[in-house]
């Protein structure tokens, strides 16, 4: 959730941080610091609110130095002010630290610090973690020994940066557990922290990644790494191709309407280079990991997944059973964890989905199956992620940065990848033949352009908006593979307008929600053309039978649903099992024109953050 930024070069501090910062703003935050070293003394500027408080802050009281670090933080412990932002300091401002996660066992630490003289400033978990620190530092006189102890005191997961005085050369970066990712980025004669992408590709694209249990000791001309215990390791720099450019709104009012647009190409990019259309074939490098014989012998997948991810495991249910006829079972990754599932390692696959692959409790979820003996396929967007270096196969959506909190184009790219996979499995699994594997190949292939189609109408959203920006209540219906996309489509109304949206199986609808139906509640119907779409047409006319309103999303040239429906939205005929991909984008449109409407930060919903790094 919270962001994390570090620098030490030749350069001025403060403002790359600063903007490191701006460009994690998707991760959600509701306040930003920095700490910046200048002639020997650590200068704290902390602000609470969006980060052009801090900045203009700095504006007023300037911090020049070479080497700082930044955050921004989301509450979890004490209340949103001043005092309990990061950074925190030591008793006698020598340290200062930032961290992502949370430390389980601060109250205990707290307690015993204090009893040994420490001096606490803020209502913080947080700040226990600089004052282990200063303790061992004391005691041992080296900062990296001190962080490395520091750290094996804490229960819970963690990702700290930590910079002093004591040692002003260094930035001290650690990493325990799965509380978010830490990115070293090499530059000529400076280096970067981060803990995601973003924050540092304006400047480098070469950097080596942070693994639990492991320690960073940072210089202006590279980096040193090492295990708890103290062992030295080696890391392998990687080339990150995403490009900075990709990152800026291009134009576009809000990046959420930016990354709508660019569904069409984010689907083409997770299928290019992934088809052998002359053999009738899909290829996924990625499982290289999995023999002949473990894809035979699989014979059920637990897929896990949490928000706008989960329902994309909902769909991979729908896709990966109808086209390899292996059973999947869906759990939320904060369920799984809890529920001591039952694992065959010779039998069972774990399926994770996840945008930003550092989500805890879908890392949770794989340390639960890995513990078992269970072998893991991850759905991620971010290359190098956690979820992808502890997956066995990775399929990489190559969507590129989606910096809107809510998800839209990593959510269709994910059902993209999902019928990949189906398509893999039922190839080498012998379910499906060439004959049926070129249907079902040149059906993805028609896809983008069909998303396009459906990109190219904006009036009707606007005017829906502003015919039901003041309800306060609606209601998604759908069957069958459409069901997710209902319970998506309410998921985004929720997320960045505040409207209270629930999504129902809509075979459900008279088993309690039709007594909620009345003329002030809009009800968004997915009623394609397919095998219960009649199904759903009997639905709509119950809900109009009781005076509702029904907005229908329909196939071209369906009259009958149109004359049902008080608002039809049409979408391209498509193949069954891809159509959700079409029918979910003018529910994202909906949202989005909605919250415009109603004046909602789009980019950045209150309370929410994009990698959620915190149970």
């Amino acid at each position: 959730m919270c962001g994390i930024v570090g620098y030490i070069g030749t350069r001025e501090a403060s403002s790359i941080v600063l903007e490191g910062l701006r460009r994690l703003e998707y991760r959600g935050y509701d306040s930003a610091g920095l700490a910046v070293l200048q002639d020997g003394q650590l200068l704290l500027r902390r602000s609470v609110g969006k980060i052009e408080n801090l900045a203009a802050l700095l504006a007023q009281q300037p911090a020049r130095g070479y080497v700082g670090i930044g955050h921004t933080r989301w509450a979890t412990h004490g209340g949103i002010s001043e005092a309990n932002t990061h950074p925190h300091t030591d008793c006698k401002g020598e340290i200062v630290v930032i961290q992502n996660g949370i430390v389980e066992n601060y109250r205990e630490l707290r307690e015993q610090l204090l009893a040994e003289g420490h001096i606490f400033r803020s209502q913080t978990d947080t700040e226990v973690i600089v004052h282990l620190i200063e303790k061992y530092y004391h005691e041992h006189g080296d900062l990296s020994t001190a962080v490395r102890l520091a750290v094996t005191r804490l229960k819970g997961a963690s990702a700290i940066v930590a910079l002093s005085t004591l040692e002003p050369h260094h930035l001290l970066a650690a990493r325990l557990g799965n509380a978010g990712g830490i990115v070293v980025g090499y530059g000529q004669a400076e280096m970067f922290i981060a803990s995601d992408m973003p924050a540092i590709l304006e400047h480098t694209q070469r950097v080596s990644f942070l693994e639990n249990q492991e320690i960073a000791v940072i210089t202006s001309d590279g980096a040193r790494f090492f295990s708890l215990s103290g062992a030295p390791l080696e890391k392998d720099i990687h080339t990150i191709p995403w490009d900075p450019v990709s990152v800026a709104k291009e134009g576009y009012q809000h990046f959420m309407l930016k990354e709508i647009e660019e569904q069409a190409r984010s689907i083409t990019d997770v299928i290019r280079s992934r088809l052998d259309l002359e053999a009738g074939r899909v290829r996924l490098e990625g499982l290289h990991a999995f023999s002949a014989e473990q894809l035979l012998s699989i014979r059920r997948i637990h897929a896990v997944a949490c928000g706008t991810a989960w329902h994309a495991a909902l769909l991979s249910k729908f896709l990966i059973e109808k086209l390899a006829r292996i059973p999947v079972e869906v759990d939320y990754s904060s369920e799984f964890r809890y529920r001591d599932p039952l694992l065959n390692p010779k039998e069972d696959v774990l399926l994770v989905i996840s945008q930003s692959g550092e989500t805890v409790d879908t890392l949770a979820a794989m340390e639960e199956a890995r513990g078992k003996g269970v072998r893991c396929i991850a759905i991620v967007n971010v290359v190098g992620s956690q979820a992808a270096r502890l997956a066995d196969g990775v399929i990489y959506l190559n969507a590129g940065p989606e910096i809107g909190v809510a998800s839209t184009k990593a959510f269709t790219s994910m059902l993209a990848a999902a019928y990949l996979l189906g398509l893999y499995l039922g190839q080498q699994r012998g379910i499906l033949d060439k004959c049926q594997m070129e249907k079902l190949l040149q059906d993805l292939l028609e896809l983008p352009s069909l998303v396009g189609k459906v990109l190219a109408q904006h009036d009707v959203y606007k005017t829906l908006a502003q015919r039901y920006f003041k309800c306060r209540d609606f209601l998604y219906l759908g069957r069958g593979i459409h069901y997710p996309i209902a319970l998506e489509g309410a998921l985004k109304l929720k997320e960045i307008s505040y409207i209270h949206a629930e999504g129902y199986p809509a075979g459900e609808m008279k088993h309690g929600p039709i007594a909620l139906i009345d003329e002030n509640m809009p009800v968004v119907a997915i009623a394609v053309r397919d095998h219960v779409r009649d199904k759903m047409l009997s639905n709509m006319e119950q809900v109009r039978a009781r005076g509702g309103i029904v907005i229908a999303i329909a196939t071209e040239g369906d009259q009958e649903i149109s004359e049902k429906a008080n608002h039809t939205i049409f979408v391209p005929e498509a193949s069954p099992l891809l159509t959700p991909v079409l029918t979910v984008i003018p529910l994202q449109l909906l949202a989005y024109h909605i919250a415009v409407r109603l004046g909602c930060d789009v980019d950045q919903p209150r309370n929410l953050a994009k990698s959620v790094t915190v149970e």
